[in-house]
């Protein structure tokens, strides 16, 4: 038989699951359907379900017309369950897409198409309530296709109509050319590849509570449904876990090669399948084995997690898309302890993927993730059932995300004693909504691959924060790019600790930003209430526009908005439009947050007490261990940046595979020795008895020789570092706008050393005081082609300066703009180089090449025109100190 995994989805109250009965009705499976509003549809058997009349948890039901044996998924409907809706996707051969004729294409059915289109999933269209008024069958394909974008065919005509053949004689060239030359329309065969292509959709029509035109999907199905050819060897996928009523564990998957039978192990799980069940709603039969096509739930399996593949399939699928957008605090009951409960809360998360609890150190609180406030009351009612405790959640705002802005290096160095690992980071900014990607570039040779899945797995499977607001990240690409382990130091844990402190430096390099939820609504409501809605709207700083389905008395609003902004509108629209408009919201994705410092300064988050994960290396020193920072730690580690190794082989012109080799390999037995020898008899008096300490030393001092050698044999950094105020004060046309207005003074010197920096190239960070502002923490970001850093409290200008110049003047060059005779006798002593005030002003004119004029350094800042123009040479009686 032709074996089909059929899923049903649509925006909650569209008729999904009263579609699902009627297609169990039409294919013999029930005598008669059951009832959503009654409570006894025959797939919604949790309590809660029935209770509320809506989906919660995917169910399945198995039925045969046919040659065609169907499993088929319904999925919840309701946008705070649609995360469970997405992991169905990745098993299904076909989907039908429930819409309600009365209402129309909403939000969450463009947020399911989007799912559809990801996922490659072929699409059947059922319009569903056309026995209610609604809008002709043109007017709703016009509709569908101006929202969604695709092909969509009307096939509740008659297979031989003239408009039905010219209709999909146009999907091809080669049936556009016979339909011209006899009419003819493609064969099911030819239209079941074009389906399984995603080249069209088919469109039915009917009410699925009266059985109308349900009998028509279900032949079209048939009639345009191929099966995949399958592998021979097994293979299967992981997309659900679940308990049965007893609380054995169930893992839900389907079997895409080959057959599994019960008792047969799975790789890559060390345990075997003990029973193999086919479910249809709450019954289930056993089975001794499941040919490639079918959906089965599997006791015995305590590792499984949903997204795994297992057998000759050991790829993990595409991280989800729809995750939880909203912070929830949990209040236990009185006596109760967060320690002792989280580990059990976490039990759920196996069921829940898209579920998060943490306990927040900052704001000493258990927190949980969650999509909105459904999901809130059936996870109170589950965690009643499940564990008899009673818990309260209360809102704690959105849920954030972090992503970066530019490629970066991070390097992450543990080396406490006995133990040994450096794992190098590359991160590249990726396309909003393509989530956290990771791989390794690197060879076994390079790094024994045992430690390349350490360090995957560690990116992968914990979730290690950002550094602005200690929130998840998202849309970044990291890459493995070098590492290094000990043949006998290096313990399991290493890695772990390497690749958290290679991340987090790494994000400090990689200009972090925040990013915001958002949301995709539809909004209808009356044309008298139409202005107040758009003021509304534009106060929020939504995206919009008016839809075409708008009338005289109804009007119809599209658009996107932060969901901070829009959480709590559909009360204030009940109220203003006395009842007579809707709402409907869907997770569109996480983009740029508008008001990133507000959000950063009241989240108050401080990635240097985040002890968990910590940015800073750890060496082994003098016999001990020893913690350097992140912003030291790049000139004490054993691997060379990625940079220092291209600039290096350009220079030595070296292969780089080879010298990566070379590199990344584990140290030998003579450099354990000789490590030993540093660390541990270094206190020691020389001994006669031990000759070799003697030419291990030597050995060892021809190695620092060398190293320091390739060092100095890269190229320095050159960096310009500005007292922003100093500058201002000594420059007489910024100081005389200082006088009206310090913040536009500010801006017109960043202005013109950005000007600077782009004719010089050099790194140029300005910096200015702000050690006078109470509890402030010291601020750093990109303005244009300028870093600016503005102090933290009891922290000068002068000594940021020279904390700088002390730790990069030895490997950089650095140059410090400044007319602060006491600094510039600081900084020169630490081997930086000086200009003062007035040699700045000449190096900015003479940046611009000769002939100079005025006007020319005007047009370089356009917006500081008025000050701009009096920049030039200045006269003896007008000379900057």
């Amino acid at each position: 038989m032709r074996r089909l995994t059929l899923g049903i989805l649509a925006h909650v109250d569209a008729g999904k699951t009263t579609l699902s009965e009627a297609l169990l009705v039409a294919a013999g499976a029930l005598r008669a359907p059951g009832r959503v509003d009654y409570g006894s549809a025959f797939l919604d058997t949790d309590p809660a379900e029935q209770r509320r009349g809506i989906t919660i948890f995917s169910k399945q039901a198995y039925f045969e017309t046919g040659d065609l044996a169907v499993t088929l998924l319904d999925t919840p409907g309701h946008v705070d369950f649609s995360p469970e809706a997405e992991r169905v996707l990745q098993v299904l051969d076909l989907a039908i897409l429930v819409i309600s004729a009365a209402e129309g294409v909403q939000s969450h059915t463009v947020t399911l198409w989007q799912l559809l289109r990801r996922y490659r999933v072929p699409c059947v269209v059922f319009f569903n309530k056309t026995d209610r008024p609604c809008a002709s069958k043109e007017t709703l394909l016009a509709a569908l296709r101006a929202r969604l974008g695709g092909d969509f065919i009307d096939f509740s005509r008659p297979a031989a109509s003239p408009e039905l053949a010219e209709e999909l004689s146009l999907l091809d060239e080669r049936f556009l050319n016979r339909y011209l030359e006899d009419g003819s329309c493609p064969s099911d065969g030819e239209m079941a590849a074009l389906l399984r292509a995603r080249r069209f959709s088919p469109c039915f029509f009917g009410a699925a509570l009266r059985q109308q035109g349900v009998k028509e999907l279900l032949d079209g199905i048939s009639a345009l449904f191929v099966p995949p050819a399958y592998p021979a060897d097994f293979s299967a996928r992981v997309f659900k876990i679940a308990a049965d009523e007893k609380g054995a564990r169930l893992t839900f998957l389907k079997v895409t090669g080959g057959t599994l039978s019960s008792k047969m192990p799975l790789p890559p799980l060390d345990e075997k399948a003990e029973q193999l069940r086919l479910y249809s709603g709450r019954s289930y039969s056993l089975l001794k084995e499941a040919p490639a096509g079918s959906i089965v739930a599997v006791t015995g399996l305590a590792e499984s997690r949903a997204g795994m593949g297992l057998g000759a399939d050991h790829s993990e699928h595409t991280l989800p898309v729809l995750t939880p957008v909203l912070r929830y605090r949990l209040i236990l009951p009185a006596g109760a302890q967060w320690s002792e409960w989280l580990p059990r809360f976490r039990s759920l998360e196996e069921e829940e993927p898209s579920l998060r609890f943490r306990f927040d150190s900052a704001d000493s609180e258990l927190q949980a993730s969650l999509m909105g406030e459904m999901q809130v009351e059936i996870l109170k009612e589950l965690l009643l059932r499940r564990f008899s405790l009673a818990v309260e959640f209360e809102s704690a705002g959105v849920s954030y995300r972090e992503t970066v802005t530019k490629t970066a290096e991070g390097a992450g160095h543990f080396e406490p004693l006995r133990h040994y690992a450096e794992v190098h980071l590359l991160l590249e900014p990726l396309a909003p909504g393509s989530g956290l990607q990771t791989e390794s570039a690197l060879t076994p040779e390079q790094l024994p691959v045992q430690y390349q899945q350490q360090v995957l797995r560690t990116l992968e499977e914990e979730e290690i924060p950002g550094i602005l607001l200690g929130a998840p990240l998202t849309d970044i690409k990291i890459t493995l790019i070098a590492g290094r382990a000990h043949e006998k130091h290096t313990e399991g844990g290493d890695f772990r600790q390497a690749t958290v402190r290679a991340l987090r430096a790494g994000l400090y390099a990689a200009a972090p930003k925040v990013l915001e939820p958002c949301y995709d609504f539809s909004l209808q409501l009356p044309a008298a209430s139409l202005g107040r809605a758009l003021h509304d709207l534009e106060r929020m700083g939504a995206s919009f526009a008016l839809g075409e389905a708008g009338s005289a008395e109804r009007a119809e609003v599209h658009g996107q908005a932060a969901i901070a902004a829009m959480q709590n509108y559909a009360a204030e629209l009940r109220r203003y439009t006395k009842g007579e408009a809707s709402l409907s919201l869907s997770f569109a994705g996480f983009f740029p947050c508008r008001d990133s410092e507000a959000v950063i300064a009241a989240r108050g988050y401080d990635p240097a007490a985040d002890l968990a994960f910590p940015a800073d290396s750890v060496f082994c020193r003098h016999g001990s261990s020893e913690t350097v920072s992140y912003e030291e730690a790049p000139r004490y580690m054993h691997l060379p940046y990625r940079r220092d190794r291209n600039a290096a082989e350009a220079e030595n012109g070296e292969d780089a595979l080879v010298r990566t080799k070379k590199e990344s390999a584990p140290l030998s037995l003579e450099e354990i020795d000789a490590i030993l020898e540093r660390t541990f008899y270094r206190n020691r008096r020389e001994d006669k008895k031990r000759p070799e300490v003697k030419r291990r030393a030597a050995s060892e001092a021809a190695k620092e020789r060398a190293y320091r050698a390739l060092r100095t044999a890269v190229p320095r950094k050159q960096f310009l570092l500005v007292d922003g105020y100093n500058i201002i004060f000594a420059f007489p046309e910024l100081r005389a706008l200082a006088e009206e207005n310090i913040d536009s003074a500010r801006l017109a010197l960043l202005d013109l050393l950005s000007d600077y920096q782009g004719f010089t190239g050099v790194t140029l960070i300005v910096v200015f005081d702000a050690y006078r502002r109470k509890d402030h923490k010291e601020e750093r970001y990109s303005w244009h082609n300028l870093f600016v850093v503005y102090t933290k409290t009891a922290q000068t200008a002068d000594s940021y300066i020279e904390s700088f110049s002390g730790r990069h003047a030895a490997t950089d060059s650095v140059t410090v703009a400044t007319s602060d005779g006491l600094e510039q006798i600081i900084v020169r002593s630490q081997g930086a180089l000086l200009l003062s005030a007035s040699e700045l002003r000449e190096e900015m004119l003479r940046a611009h090449g000769e002939g100079l004029s005025a006007p020319a350094l005007t047009e370089a800042a356009p917006k500081n025109r008025p000050f701009a123009d009096k920049l030039k040479r200045p006269e003896s009686s007008e000379e900057a100190p």
